[in-house]
Parts: C-alpha cells; structure tokens; sequence
C-alpha cells in the first residue's frame, strides 16, 4: 500500500496535474502543438539526455551487458507486436502508432524515479536506468521517424528528417567527452541545465494541449486498441523482459532494475512523433494517458513481486 500510494502521490499526481494544464490552456487559447512539439524534440530532449550521459558513471561492463538486453527484450516486443497487428490487420500509420505505444517507454520522467523508488536511491540501478533511457531516446529519433513516416514519404525524405535530429549526435559527443574527460565550461553547463529541466514539464504539457484539442469521445474501435496497446506494454513487457534476464542469467540487482525498467507506461516520444507528423494523434494520446493511469497498479505489483 505505502507504494502505491508513494507512485500515486509522487509519479501520478504530478503528471496528471500539468497534462491538466496543457487541456485547460489549450481550450483557453488554442495553444499551436506544433511549435511545442518541436521545442521538444529539439531543445529539451537533446539537454535532458547529455546532462545525465555526460554526469553519469558507467562501466563498459555494464553498458555491454544492458544493451544486451535492451536488443533481446527491443526484438521480443517486435515480435509479439508483429503477431498481434498482423491478426487485428493494421495498416499504414496505424502499424506505426501501436509499435510506437509499445515499443517506447517513458524511461525519463517516469522510469527514473521509480528506479530511485524502488531501489532507494541505488547509483547502479540509477546507471542502468539511464543506459536505457539513451536507448529509448535515440530510437525514437531514428527508427519512430522512419515508423510513422514509411507509409507516407520516400526513404530519402524520412532520412534527411532523422539525420536532423540533434539526440542522434548529442549521444556519442556525451559519451565522447565523459570518457576522455572533457571539461564543461559552466555557462555551457548552466544553460544545457535550464533546458535539461523543461523536457518534463513541457513534454507533460504537450500531452495535455494534445488531449485538449480532440473532439468527441473515443470509438468503441479505439478503445480496443488503446486497451491492447496498454496491455502489451504494462502486461506483457514486463513478462518479456523477465523470460529474458532469466535467458541471459543476470544476477538478482541487475535483473531487478531492468524488468522495473520494462514496466512503466508509454513514452510520450509516442505523442510527440504523431504530433510532429500527423500520425493517429488521438490514439497514441489516449494510449499514453490510460497506460500512465493503470501503471498505479500494474507498476506497485511488478516492485512487489520482485520483492526489493
């Protein structure tokens, strides 16, 4: 109960407070969803992920072992989607939204502090969680675009959009400069700082401008989708990640930090994508508030079950 009521108090609530924002000012002054989206995609995300690459240990041990993982549970998920989309017959932008729900999980803003949550504050699992939260950011800039953009535009076109992504060189230059122990100048510091810390906020707020700008009420048709989307990523993504850390014989702290980083809710990279390049909006909104919702639950019996 005291985790539940912790993930409900700390995670939910705070969450929930600036998505009800972003509905509440979009409805006052038609907010452009746009201009934020890219303000996201190209300021606050790109600061968010240098600041804790460059601040962060890391041992190449451990980086190797984790992006094991990561690519075994990345093609496990694939997998199982691909079964499912093809017997629910989705087509185009659809396809792309629902293994974007799935895929993409918000390793960020939500995934952090339940690893400080569920680990008190453990610099390893800290380590690991941010290991996979570089990953979820740099596949959303590469293989996200190309997703919601196959159907639609030539693979010159979605290539030229992904090499403009500022995340897919902030990675290697974080890593660069940590590893060769790269001074950071302080104003530079401070400014990367300032954006760093808006990524949250705005991203929240985009999600809430998003919701804010739909009309009518959900489809009994999308509401099946929003519900399998939300049970393949909060159901069978922490059994998938479970079967593998047992495949690869991980010890019990390191297995512990990855299936709780396999369990939280959808990426709002998912809204953001279908903002940026108009690709079922609604659905992948919708997805990511239920999933946000029900992770109360689904997130409190995984750190249960595991028994940290």
């Amino acid at each position: 109960m005291d985790i539940f009521v912790h993930i409900l108090l700390n995670n939910i609530l705070p969450l929930s407070i600036i998505i009800g924002l972003g509905i509440v000012l979009h409805k006052i002054f038609n907010l452009d969803i746009k201009t934020l989206s890219k303000m996201n995609f190209y300021l606050f995300s790109p600061a968010i992920m240098f600041e804790l690459l460059y601040g962060t240990a890391i041992s190449l041990q451990l980086f190797g072992t984790v992006m094991l993982f990561f690519v075994l549970f990345m093609l496990a998920q694939y997998l199982l989607l691909e079964i499912v989309i093809r017997l629910r017959k989705y087509e185009g932008g659809k396809r792309a939204a629902m293994r974007n729900s799935v895929l993409f999980y918000n390793s960020a803003n939500y995934g952090i502090p339940i690893n400080q949550l569920a680990f008190a504050g453990n610099a390893y699992t800290l380590s690991i969680q941010i290991i996979i939260m570089m990953m979820q950011s740099l596949i959303p800039n590469t293989y996200g675009i190309y997703s919601v953009n196959a159907h639609k535009a030539n693979w010159r076109d979605t290539l030229r959009v992904i090499l403009s992504m500022p995340v897919i060189y902030v990675i290697p230059i974080a890593l660069m400069m940590r590893g060769l122990h790269v001074p950071m100048p302080e104003f530079l510091s401070l400014s990367i700082g300032y954006l760093s810390h808006a990524f949250i906020g705005t991203a929240l707020f985009t999600l809430g401008v998003q919701l804010g700008s739909m009309k009518g009420g959900i489809s009994r048709k999308l509401a099946m989708d929003v519900g399998i989307a939300s049970a393949l990523r909060l159901l069978a993504g922490p059994l998938l990640a479970w079967g593998v850390v047992l495949m690869l014989d991980l010890d019990k702290m390191l297995a512990a930090a990855l299936i709780v980083s396999s369990a939280v809710p959808t990426s709002l990279s998912s809204v953001l994508l279908a903002v940026e390049f108009d690709n079922e909006q609604d659905f992948s909104s919708q997805t990511v508030l239920v999933t946000t919702a029900l992770s109360i639950v689904t997130v409190t019996a995984v750190i249960y079950l595991l028994r940290i």
